[in-house]
């Protein structure tokens, strides 16, 4: 097999599944698990990396933030932002997951009543 197929059949967990429909349109329904570890990854990074940003800046404060009263555990502080990665990473994991079921869910309904 060629250097793309070998690629492509790696990357398909994370690819959208496309279905056609009788009416010549296409269907895309999301892969819930490759959606939500995506969204897990993006939030816990981001978050670790915006209380890097503002360590190098400020300083390490060590003080409960708006943040922290949600993500418990988490402040301003080098293990902080450790803390922080792995509260994102479940949030991100939960909510993306509930995402790319709803959008799974609503537009399966939507294509079936156009049907």
């Amino acid at each position: 097999p060629t250097k793309a197929a070998t690629d492509a059949r790696r990357l398909a967990p994370l690819s959208l599944n496309v279905s056609h429909n009788n009416k010549g349109g296409a269907k895309l329904k999301l892969n819930i698990s490759a959606f939500a570890l995506t969204c897990g990854l993006i939030w816990g990074f981001g978050l670790f990396l915006l209380t890097c940003w503002i360590i190098l800046f400020e300083g390490a404060t060590g003080e409960p933030t708006l943040i922290g009263l949600v993500y418990r555990g988490y402040t301003v502080s080098p293990i902080g932002s450790i803390i922080g990665f792995f509260w994102g990473l479940v949030d991100g994991l939960i909510g993306g997951a509930i995402f790319a079921w709803l959008y799974n869910l609503i537009s399966a309904r939507i294509l079936s009543s156009e049907s």
